[in-house]
């Protein structure tokens, strides 16, 4: 398996981690879920530091060549290369216990929107599902998870 990560430092840019947390929900998602191999990006914002990236996750140590990628939306944004650009071996890899049927369409980014949750290809070893959810739902019964003030997800202890 190959990790690919990149990230800007946004200081002197046009962008904000609003603007292009913006642009990531209107228009950047969909096209990814089309992508062999790829079997999860996660886009990350550090606001105390000003940071805007990307983890890439490769079912392979090889992914697809760069041309036949969806379009680098955040570079062409910031309008320039990323200041951090790393590949990796992953080593291992473990998933812990959880809840969630599917990571799509996950965080900040997608909060107060409402619908259909879009879902990878379909196809030899897929296990892609259609899930509708609103905002911020969670698959526990109510009462379980409490949202802390971040916006994140902590576990309510239960007696």
């Amino acid at each position: 398996m190959r990790v690919d990560v990149a990230w800007w430092h946004l200081d002197g840019t046009p962008q904000t981690i609003d603007s292009l947390r913006e642009h990531l929900r209107d228009h950047t998602l969909e096209r990814w879920t089309q992508v062999p191999g790829l079997r999860l990006k996660i886009y990350f914002a550090d606001r105390e530091r000003n940071r805007w990236g990307a983890v890439m996750l490769w079912e392979t140590d090889e992914r697809p060549p760069l041309d036949e990628l969806p379009p680098n939306a955040a570079l062409a944004l910031i309008g320039r290369a990323p200041d951090v650009r790393a590949t990796f071996e992953a080593e291992g890899t473990v998933e812990g216990l959880h809840d969630l049927a599917s990571l799509q369409a996950l965080g900040p980014a997608f909060d107060g929107t409402a619908g259909t949750v879009l879902t990878p290809r379909k196809g030899a070893g897929s296990n892609a599902t259609v899930i509708p959810r609103g905002p911020r739902e969670t698959r526990e019964s109510a009462g379980s998870r409490e949202k802390s003030p971040g916006g994140t997800s902590e576990r309510k202890a239960t007696t």
